[in-house]
């Protein structure tokens, strides 16, 4: 039950993330430069300014703001760069991980000494459940392309009433409990036709991310990809137990990172809330994402060895890659959301 909601609260976050860019695209990707707009007209507001009709000043008022006013005032960027160095900061903690255990400087042994004495069967699940992942990925990859393509099911998938977003994400979170309530077997059945389509229906959620641009695209597709291998080494080599205690944190940042996401589709970035709102869903989901892509990289391989041989019911490699397949598109989207904004302060 826990690990049904916790995937559900990861496809809700992955939802909102996406739908953040849809209503203003444009908006999202001039962020910095709305910024800087709305800066220098307070400063013009404060210092006075000339014009045709002479030189206009203002009162500058010794009052405190309210706690309103602070919340709704201008954003002087406070939000981004705390943002920014909690990204570096996390980054710094996983190169300096990968390098501390891939050279071996931990006492106890990770799953890499550990396969060498794994029997046949948990090889084979692991093996199965990253397949499924890749193919998870695939199958979303040229969904989203497909969308993309169609101008009548793109301008659905953008529709922004409160009735076409509630039923995108009942559809959504439908198909993927489908999906983990279906008993697996080997061989084409229902479980992997119900797989195949709850792919391509998170595809076509993440379809309008093609107004950021190819290129942003294919570069975000490419820095996902070396942040998974990157954390995904880091769980392999760590102690097997060394992130799995990380379970209860990561469910308390997840409701976080998800009412931010919230917030953040009711508030604009230009105000010290909303920035504050988008910073936390954009950089504090990315570390947020990354830590359970750790958590359940070790997760999977745990379960792998742990699973009974001969259980009434089989090892399921589908439900397995789910996690790491929620993990990855979330990560994937908000990495391409702030490539989209560093690229407008280039212009």
């Amino acid at each position: 039950m826990r690990c049904s909601l916790s995937v559900s609260t990861k496809m809700a976050a992955m939802f909102v993330a996406a739908r953040l860019c849809v209503p203003n695209i444009g908006k999202s990707m001039s962020l910095n430069s709305n910024l800087l707009v709305v800066r220098s007209q307070n400063v013009n507001q404060v210092k006075g300014y000339a014009s045709r009709s002479g030189f206009r000043r203002t009162t500058i008022s010794t009052r405190s703001p309210t706690l309103k006013e602070r919340l709704f005032a201008p954003e002087q960027g406070t939000a981004f760069n705390l943002g920014k160095g909690l990204l570096l900061g996390a980054s710094a903690f996983g190169i300096g991980s990968l390098c501390y255990y891939g050279l071996g400087l931990s006492s106890e042994p990770g799953a890499v000494e550990k396969s060498m004495v794994w029997p046949q069967y948990v090889k084979d699940r692991i093996r199965a459940t990253y397949s499924y992942f890749g193919g998870s990925i695939v199958v979303t990859a040229i969904s989203a392309y497909a969308i993309s393509q169609s101008p009548k099911l793109l301008n659905l998938m953008m529709r922004s009433s409160w009735i076409a977003i509630g039923a995108t994400f009942a559809v959504m979170i439908g198909s993927g409990m489908l999906v983990r309530s279906m008993p697996y077997s080997e061989g084409i059945n229902g479980k992997h036709l119900a797989w195949l389509l709850h792919s391509s229906i998170m595809g076509a959620v993440v379809a309008p991310l093609c107004f950021l641009g190819g290129p942003i695209l294919i570069r975000a597709a490419w820095y996902t990809a070396g942040v998974v291998a990157g954390l995904s080494s880091v769980a392999a080599c760590a102690p097997s137990e060394k992130f799995l205690h990380m379970g209860g944190p990561l469910a308390c940042g997840l409701g976080v990172v998800f009412a931010a996401s919230l917030g953040s589709m009711f508030l604009p970035a230009t105000t010290a809330l909303g920035a504050g709102l988008y910073s936390i869903s954009m950089y504090g989901g990315l570390v947020l994402f990354g830590g359970f892509l750790l958590y359940d990289t070790q997760r999977i391989v745990r379960m792998a060895e742990s699973y009974p041989l001969y259980a009434y019911k089989p090892y399921d490699p589908i439900n397995a890659s789910i996690s790491i397949y929620l993990d990855t598109l979330n990560i994937f989207i908000r990495i391409a959301m702030l490539l989209a904004g560093g690229g407008s302060r280039r212009k």
